[in-house]
């Protein structure tokens, strides 16, 4: 690891140390990805970013967790327009061997040629020409550093869209080409050299990026003086400096100050009606302010807006002088640095934060909602129920995220025919949205229940009911499993939507029940189920659930079930005489990202009840 790197681990520790700590390896996953969408959103450094993420935790008095999964939750979706995937270097395609310039149009080009205007020394980065059949016919400079140079006396951008060929022929002829082939198919970087060039000899480093070569070269024997690291030391820093002399009338600037005010140095420094034509109006009394701090002998230090070529630019400018005796400015010294980066990411970032508020706000009130119809269309019963011929006990566990209410239902009842009727579901996503859907499902298996029993064919129509609400609310969809127990044969009959498969302790050893086969609810319009049928015995134990008990970001499904399987074997080892009891006692945890519904029930025969009838007082 290099020393940059370690250094910005420093500092993130550092900045990470200053807030209250995530509790788990999860937690910090969640504020470094909320870090990084910040950062990407904003276009200001992760440090920037994680310092106002840190603020706005302390600002709210909530943990940094918490603020970060808003900031995922609002952050973590493309902007219009904006592609989604990584942005890929795609090689370009030689139209015909011709002179002409070739125009290399890629939008991730700009950042690439942001990072190169910084950077000292020649560099570029150069795509890759194909002919018809895909083979490799030239490269076209798509980004170069300012210091990059060609043999007909372009510089820098000018290079952009110019082919290697053109400007250095005996490349195509030289092993310089198969080294820079062999880069492109392997990955492997390479240095080749000593290349000569004039009177100059020259090194040169390749390396692959995406699809396309980035080259850096330097030349031997140069050594490096004091104007160069100056040059250096201004380009990194994106500062440039002038210099007035208000006795001979002279105004000399450095060439990054050109480079700032984007300006031809051919046509020197800016005159003061220029300088004001770029000034802002709504900067003017802090211009002001500054002119009078200097009158008065202060240096200078103002932060303000220029506009050029129709982009607004933030310059702060340090400016002090040498006066005569009597306090009047002789020679004026100034320092220009282009902190527009900087400004922009603080607007920005004061945006987003904006946004989140309301975003919040708007999250909060909608979860106050969704839970309130969750209780009033899904109340759980406070201990265990019992209905004919079996004992029954139901656990919901909310998501851990407020913003997390779900669509996850059960139904528990018993039917006319002295049967029981089970269920269990799903809803797709979370909120209001779902929440309203689960109480559609709900209510209308109850409905249905008064025409048919049977399992599949109530999953029949509550698929279509789903399709139907499909077309009102697109990507509807749902799981469920519908059982239905006859307790004087102790037989169920069950069918499944894509739904987990319950699971069933017998004799001390827990196991999942296969799945007749049927798809979710809301996929396929006419879809047809499949019922299953089981024998239960005294002290079996089934339990119906969804996905959120063994679904987890930090393990598999199959690591989940195997959790869960143990666990319902402990609990019925632990209390086999009241299992269900010991059962839910032991499934407390809640999963962070989804709500739980947990339904479990065992045969009873009703003969303890039955001797109730016996016990007079004498």
């Amino acid at each position: 690891m290099g020393g940059g790197q370690q250094a910005y681990l420093e500092a993130m520790e550092s900045l990470r140390s200053a807030a209250r700590r995530p509790s788990t390896e999860a937690g910090w996953a969640t504020v470094d990805r909320a870090v990084g969408l910040l950062a990407g959103r904003t276009h200001c450094r992760l440090s920037e970013a994680h310092r106002h993420l840190l603020k706005m935790a302390a600002d709210q008095n909530r943990e940094v967790v918490d603020v970060a999964a808003g900031v995922i939750s609002m952050l973590d979706v493309p902007e219009p327009g904006e592609d989604h995937g990584l942005p890929e270097l795609r090689p370009a395609v030689l139209p015909a061997l011709g002179g002409s310039p070739v125009r290399v149009v890629e939008p991730w080009l700009a950042v690439v040629q942001a990072v190169l205007d910084l950077l000292p020394g020649q560099a570029a980065l150069l795509t890759p020409l194909r002919d018809r059949s895909g083979g490799l016919a030239d490269f076209v400079y798509a980004a170069t550093s300012p210091e990059a140079v060609a043999p007909d006396g372009r510089r820098g951008r000018q290079l952009v869209g110019t082919r290697l060929g053109e400007q250095f022929p005996e490349t195509v002829i030289s092993d310089r080409w198969e080294a820079y082939r062999r880069v492109l198919e392997t990955g492997e970087p390479t240095v080749v050299g000593p290349v000569p060039f004039g009177e100059a000899v020259y090194t040169v480093r390749c390396h692959r990026l995406g699809s396309s070569l980035f080259l850096t070269w330097v030349q031997h024997g140069r050594e490096q003086g004091d104007n160069d690291r100056i040059a250096v030391t201004e380009r990194l820093g994106n500062l440039g400096w002038g210099e007035w002399d208000l006795v001979r009338g002279e105004v000399h600037w450095s060439a990054q100050l050109y480079r700032i005010y984007e300006r031809d140095p051919a046509l020197g420094p800016l005159r003061r009606e220029e300088s004001e034509a770029l000034e802002v109006a709504e900067d003017l009394p802090l211009r002001l302010a500054a002119a009078e701090a200097f009158e008065r002998g202060e240096q200078v230090d103002v932060t303000a807006r220029i506009k050029v070529n129709g982009r607004i630019k933030y310059l702060r400018t340090v400016a002090d002088a040498v006066r005569d005796g009597a306090g009047r400015p002789l020679r004026i010294f100034g320092i220009v640095q282009d902190v527009t980066a900087r400004e922009t990411s603080v607007r920005r970032l004061a945006e987003v934060e904006e946004q989140l508020d309301e975003h919040r706000r708007s999250l909060h009130a909608e979860h106050e909602l969704a839970a309130r119809l969750q209780q009033i269309i899904l109340p759980i019963p406070e201990g265990p129920i019992e209905l004919p011929g079996v004992k029954v006990a139901v656990r919901y566990l909310p998501a851990g995220q407020e913003s997390l209410v779900g669509g996850d239902w059960y139904h528990a009842a018993a039917l006319r025919d002295g049967s029981v009727l089970f269920a269990i579901g799903d809803v797709a996503g979370h909120g209001t949205q779902a929440a309203t859907t689960m109480a559609q499902l709900r209510y209308s298996l109850r409905a249905l229940a008064v025409t048919t029993s049977d399992p599949a064919n109530l999953l029949g129509h509550l698929n279509r009911l789903t399709c139907d609400l499909d077309q009102e609310r697109p990507e509807t969809a749902a799981t469920a499993i519908v059982a239905r127990y006859e307790p004087a044969q102790r037989r169920l009959t069950w069918a499944q939507a894509g739904h987990l498969p319950p699971l069933l302790s017998r004799a001390g050893r827990t196991e999942p029940l296969a799945r007749p086969s049927g798809p979710m609810l809301g996929v396929v319009e006419d879809a047809r189920y499949e019922c299953a049928t089981l024998r239960m015995e005294l002290g079996d134990v089934l339990m119906l659930y969804t996905d959120g008990l063994v679904e987890h970001r930090r393990r598999t499904l199959d690591e989940g079930l195997d959790a869960v399987i143990r666990t319902v074997d402990e609990a019925v080892a632990a209390s086999p005489r009241q299992p269900l009891a010991e059962l839910l006692s032991r499934l407390r945890q809640a999963n962070p990202d989804d709500d739980t519904c947990i339904l479990a029930f065992r045969p009873v025969t009703g003969e303890t009840q039955d001797l109730r009838r016996y016990l007079r007082p004498g």
